[in-house]
């Protein structure tokens, strides 16, 4: 190195020593206020936590807390102002020793805190000795709402024969008080009426099954549901709710025929389709619980059929063949009836089915005489001489064979003057001598009555 090199070198340190020196300086000046404000800080306000009661009525200020500067020595230099929400109105401070004071009644579910700044100035100088500092004074809640139902009265629908324990229905209560204090707002709920058929959760308001219930021996309920603040303690304040529990059916009943045997007519002249009768089985469901399906389950003979009348629920005999009196008089059938929707949690109620027996009686019919021949052809002489034997009709009764039939000859009246029929046996005769070149041949109409 070169002595000018050098002579520059320790020209610069000399230079640069002096600011070294000048920043180590503000450093630890720094250093100091940094440590002085942290021990100001330390050194400030001290209170406790703030708080008034709600509701309370005094003619007097009630003291509610003290402010106080540690720099306070109680020889009445210091003074204390308030400003912020409700000061020199709800709340007042004594500037002299910093005690806090409200003046009005307080309504927390209206106003829950105000927040307040107090400041600490020398009565002298009139300068701060603390810096403004923010706080806050919270109301305390007292119990003073009642609980309420807002979405009373309740409609809930269950199931009937459900398990013990199934959920219902939720009732929910509000209370205005503060929750996050003490147990004003706790609520605590309870049964008032609906034992035993249900219970609560005393602390949800959840409504359970207590027992199984059947619709068909009750379909409603009517319970009432306490709800009571301050978990039920003594003082506290309580509210009910009604509750109408309405039990839906399932199908838990099998239909039953309302006889045992029925006894039904139906006469030989009825057409194919006729109704013969109508058997009803009971059912204590309602809606498609109820519904049901009839069925033939025996008739050897196949002469009768069954419908189901959906709007009345009857089974419906029908006649699908024609009867006759003469052949067959009774007949017996087995009737069936099953509900159509089975519900196979109430299988060990069953069968859901029951059977009657159905015992039809043929009428007879008075049917007209019937001839043995639908056509008959006779043949005589021509001359034979007036009563001649021409033939013999016969006609029976099919209602009963002993029954005796009059005969009669219809027609032109020519024919009357030609033949004659005995009406007791139908033998028919001339009556005049006849001439075949006249007629070879004459139409005859014969009738046979019932007598």
């Amino acid at each position: 190195m070169n002595f000018s090199a050098f002579i520059s070198l320790v020209l610069t340190l000399v230079q640069l020593w002096p600011c070294s020196l000048s920043t180590r300086n503000r450093s630890a000046q720094n250093t100091a206020q940094s440590f002085t404000a942290v021990r100001r800080v330390k050194r400030g306000w001290v209170w406790e936590p703030l708080f008034v009661t709600e509701e309370q009525t005094s003619t007097e200020p009630v003291y509610v807390g003290q402010l106080k500067s540690d720099l306070d020595k109680q020889d009445g230099n210091l003074k204390y102002i308030l400003t912020g929400e409700g000061a020199g109105s709800t709340f007042i401070i004594d500037e002299n020793n910093g005690k806090i004071y409200v003046t009005q009644k307080l309504d927390r579910e209206k106003k829950s805190f105000y927040t307040l700044r107090a400041q600490a100035i020398n009565r002298s100088t009139q300068l701060p000795v603390e810096p403004e500092s923010e706080f806050i004074i919270k109301v305390r809640d007292i119990n003073d709402h009642e609980p309420q139902f807002l979405d009373g009265p309740y409609v809930a629908t269950v199931p009937e024969m459900s398990p013990e324990g199934t959920s219902v229905t939720q009732v929910t209560a509000t209370d205005g008080d503060d929750p996050s204090y003490g147990n004003n707002a706790r609520l605590l709920y309870s049964l008032i009426q609906g034992q035993p058929y249900f219970s609560v959760e005393p602390k949800t308001g959840v409504i359970r099954m207590a027992s199984q219930m059947d619709r068909e021996t009750k379909d409603q309920y009517l319970v009432i549901i306490q709800a009571k603040d301050m978990v039920g303690q003594a003082g506290a304040f309580s509210a009910t709710a009604t509750v109408t529990i309405n039990l839906s059916d399932v199908n838990d009943n099998p239909p039953k025929f309302q006889q045992r045997l029925y006894h039904m007519d139906v006469s030989e002249e009825a057409p194919v389709g006729t109704t013969v009768g109508k058997v009803f089985a009971e059912d204590s469901d309602i809606g498609e619980n109820a519904a049901m399906n009839y069925s033939i389950e025996e008739d050897s003979s196949g002469v009768f059929d069954i419908i189901t009348n959906n709007e009345t629920q009857e089974g419906i005999i029908l006649l699908k063949k024609r009867v006759d009196y003469e052949s067959r008089r009774r007949y017996s059938i087995r009737a069936k009836v099953v509900n159509r929707y089975i519900d196979y949690r109430f299988l060990k109620e069953g069968p859901f089915e029951d059977k009657t027996v159905v015992k039809i009686n043929v009428e007879d019919a008075d049917e007209p005489p019937v001839f043995t021949l639908e056509n008959y052809v006779m043949e005589i002489a021509e001359g034979a001489v007036s009563g001649s034997l021409v033939g013999v009709v016969t006609a029976r009764d099919p209602d009963d064979d002993d029954s005796p039939v009059r005969y009669s000859i219809v027609h032109g009246t020519h024919l009357k003057r030609l033949f004659s029929i005995n009406e007791h046996n139908g033998t028919i005769i001339t009556t005049k001598p006849l001439d075949r070149e006249t007629a070879s041949w004459h139409n005859i109409t014969v009738t046979a009555t019932e007598t």
